[in-house]
């Protein structure tokens, strides 16, 4: 009996994937929970495992697709089953020959293979009819039902949600990502070009708007030499790096984005550190100088909560759970994997966490609930060296906190010149909801617990 395999929901928010590749293919033996495919969502990247031990007999959508979830993408057979032939590969019906054969083009989409077709006789004069033919007929009857996949196939919730605030219909707009798919790009270009239909005049309005005199036309600038390409190779974006493109323009045209610095000693922090880490070691985890930061971040948020806030249109939600993400560079782009219920754990806790999380996500083993849900996020550029960064804050939420790389610096010291291990904290926040005092209340809290750390808090 042949089991049919999903496309997975990966996550509450999350209504689509798009299939990256292909781990197994037609005819190939797959086992129980060996990974299958791999997607890409607005919030994770994933590999598939398979639901049951068998022969993958069909593949339904390719490399680059973007399917609805809980729509079947392959089917698995038992074992010593036979693959199905591709649906290209069905023999015609004679009703409706077959299209000329695809080539491959250099964007991944494919283009009927140019081909001479052999002269055939004058078709015989025909009386007109009013009706159409039927097959044409059906087709237009087909048309719409298919519409509104089609539109989900060529572009995401966040461009659907743009279209719909601007009241834009994404058919007329040519898309340029991958298969002819609608960029976030695309569409605000569109807009700012004129292509957003304005709101209709009211009704009975018993006015009505000259015709604006016309202008002529200006004359065509010369026509100039196009530039000489430069060298280099070209590639396109990566689902994930698309994704992140859209949520990171998405967010600045939201938020109000303002930044404020602080200058933290880590001296106390990294006597404790020095003198603790070993211990840390023994019991499987590995004590940083974010593990100390995460805690003090925790207590801030308890102490001023509104930081650990999202917006909901136009109401402020107070969340009662501490839930932050960790930002985590991958080769491949960036994912922040959430630490639920944070203010639960003490450091060793979170210093595990910090850790599995950060592990599986360079591997692709994350849940869908692992990268949802978070309430506050930090992000540490300092791993690399940067002092202090100016992060974008993660929608719906309110602030996010950048850490810069801890290093020895000069400073006074008791009136006196001393060299201590020294980084910028920066908060991104969102100027509607949190005012800068509060920001700089919030900083100060963390500050002030980094600086005076209790030992038996380690």
């Amino acid at each position: 009996m042949s089991t049919p395999v999903l496309m997975p929901q990966m996550g509450e928010s999350i209504a689509e994937g798009t299939i990256v590749r292909w781990i197994k293919q037609v005819g190939d033996k797959v086992e129980r929970d060996e990974p299958l495919f791999e997607i890409s969502t607005d919030k994770v990247d994933a590999e598939i495992p398979s639901p049951i031990a068998g022969v993958l007999t069909e593949i339904r959508h390719k490399e680059g697709e973007t399917v609805p979830v809980n729509s079947i993408v392959a089917v698995i057979g038992p074992a010593g089953a036979r693959a199905e032939a591709p649906a290209a590969a069905a023999a015609p019906r004679a009703e409706a020959p077959a299209p000329p054969p695809a080539r491959q083009q250099g964007d991944g989409s494919s283009a009927p293979l140019s081909a001479t077709p052999p002269p055939a006789p004058a078709p015989k004069a025909q009386p007109e009819r009013a009706e159409p033919a039927p097959d044409k007929a059906a087709a237009a009857t087909a048309a719409p039902q298919s519409s509104e996949e089609a539109l989900r196939q060529r572009s995401s919730p966040l461009v659907r949600r743009i279209a719909k605030e601007h009241n834009v219909d994404i058919s007329a707009i040519q898309g340029t990502g991958m298969a002819g798919r609608v960029t976030k790009d695309d569409i605000l270009g569109f807009i700012s070009k004129g292509g957003a239909t304005g709101a209709p005049p009211a009704a009975g309005s018993g006015t009505s708007t000259p015709a604006p005199a016309t202008r002529p036309a200006p004359a065509a600038p010369a026509p100039q030499k196009p530039a000489a390409p430069l060298a280099g190779q070209t590639a396109p974006m990566s689902v994930m790096r698309k994704k992140i493109a859209e949520h990171m323009v998405a967010s600045r045209r939201t938020s109000a984005h303002v930044h404020s610095v602080f200058e933290v000693n880590f001296h106390r922090v990294a006597q404790i550190r020095e003198a603790r880490k070993a211990d840390y070691e023994r019991a499987g985890a590995k004590l940083t100088y974010l593990s100390f930061i995460l805690k003090a971040a925790i207590d801030a948020l308890r102490a001023v909560p509104i930081v650990n806030a999202s917006v909901d249109g136009d109401n402020i939600v107070y969340h009662k759970a501490i839930n932050v993400g960790i930002a985590v560079a991958l080769d491949w782009g960036l994912i922040v994997p959430v630490i639920k219920s944070a203010d639960e754990k003490n450091l060793l806790g979170l210093s595990r966490a910090v850790a599995d999380l950060a592990n599986r996500a360079r591997s692709k083993q994350l849940k869908p609930d692992e990268v949802s849900g978070g309430t506050f996020t930090i992000t540490n550029p300092g791993v690399f060296g940067a002092l202090f960064g100016m992060p974008i804050i993660s929608q719906p939420q309110v602030a996010i906190l950048g850490v810069g790389a801890v290093e020895k610096r000069p400073v006074v010291v008791d009136d006196a010149i001393g060299i201590r291990p020294m980084a910028y904290l920066s908060l991104g926040y969102d100027h509607r909801i949190i005012d800068g005092a509060v920001a700089d209340e919030f900083l100060s809290h963390i500050k002030k617990t980094l600086e005076t750390w209790d030992p038996s808090d380690a």
